[in-house]
């Protein structure tokens, strides 16, 4: 069956994108345990070996899927690079915060940033791209403010890490559609050429004997699948997005952050506090006037 005939019709949901993008955030709200058991590697060496594994990864898929030749076409072409070059830029320094976030503690703030950031790709479509906004949406994203003001205000400094993986993700996001290539296409093209930057990190690593790759089976298993669980969710995302309506995936993408959220205080046992008391249940307002304004909207 091809790619068009599985596609949704625009205001309908086919039943293999909601399996593909559910799947897709189960699998995001999950990772934090898996980021957490190699909490004794460093951050920086965790996002190298998820760009070096996802490069495979993602090249099968490809090869199964047929969408070798966009790749050679995008080499080709000096434009697509440095287009690619700058979501790459962006995607990787995310993943870095991500990743430091889970194994030093800060999980709850990954969650917040994730919470955020949907408010904020709307705040950047109604800048960059001239979209115009209800007043529920100004409402959601005046009262998310409120949140982070009173997370700033009353622990004496932004939530930094939130902020930082908020940025960097609806930044990500919003290059990402004008990149013109795939989404499958594009995410192999930028761990490409993120690759070298990774293999000399790593190869430094090796040679100064600070490497943990090789190290213990348990520690090199988990390393070798970062790139299943990096390269997998967000295939499964980019092809389930295509096959929904905008509310569905609305509602969707807050699985993850929910997940994250309860893991970090249930599992990991970070404290919440008084302040979180009062920002986290704004942020969770923002978010239901929000989804309240695009199923008024959709309706």
């Amino acid at each position: 069956m091809t790619d068009a005939a599985l596609r949704a019709p625009e205001h309908e949901d086919s039943p293999s994108g909601l399996a593909f993008a559910v799947s897709a955030y189960f699998l995001w709200g999950f990772l934090p345990l898996y980021m957490k058991a190699l909490a004794h590697i460093s951050p920086a060496e965790v996002v190298a070996h998820r760009i070096v594994w996802s490069v495979p990864f993602a090249l099968v898929v490809l090869i199964l899927l047929r969408r070798t030749s966009d790749i050679r076409a995008a080499l080709a072409s000096p434009k697509m690079i440095l287009m690619a070059a700058t979501t790459a830029a962006f995607i990787s320094v995310n993943w870095g915060l991500y990743v430091w976030s889970i194994v030093s503690g800060h999980a709850i703030e990954a969650a917040l940033g994730y919470y955020i950031n949907p408010l904020f790709s709307v705040l950047l479509g109604a800048i960059i791209l001239r979209e115009k906004l209800k007043r529920l949406q100004w409402i959601a994203i005046g009262v998310a403010a409120a949140g982070v003001i009173v997370l700033t205000v009353t622990a004496g400094k932004a939530p930094w890490v939130a902020l930082g993986m908020t940025f960097t993700w609806g930044t990500y996001a919003l290059l990402k559609r004008r990149l013109p290539i795939g989404p499958n296409q594009g995410f192999l093209l930028e761990v490409l050429i993120l690759l070298p930057f990774a293999l000399i990190y790593l190869a430094k690593l090796m040679l100064s004997g600070e490497s943990h790759f090789g190290g213990t089976s348990f520690d090199t298993l988990m390393l070798l699948g970062l790139g299943a669980v990096t390269a997998g969710p967000l295939m499964l995302y980019a092809n389930g997005a295509k096959r929904l309506r905008l509310s569905t995936i609305a509602i969707l993408q807050y699985i993850a952050p929910t997940m994250i959220f309860l893991t970090a205080v249930f599992i990991f046992g970070e404290p919440f506090g008084t302040a979180r008391a009062v920002a986290f249940p704004l942020i969770w307002a923002s978010v239901v006037i929000y989804l309240f304004s695009i199923f008024r909207r959709t309706r």
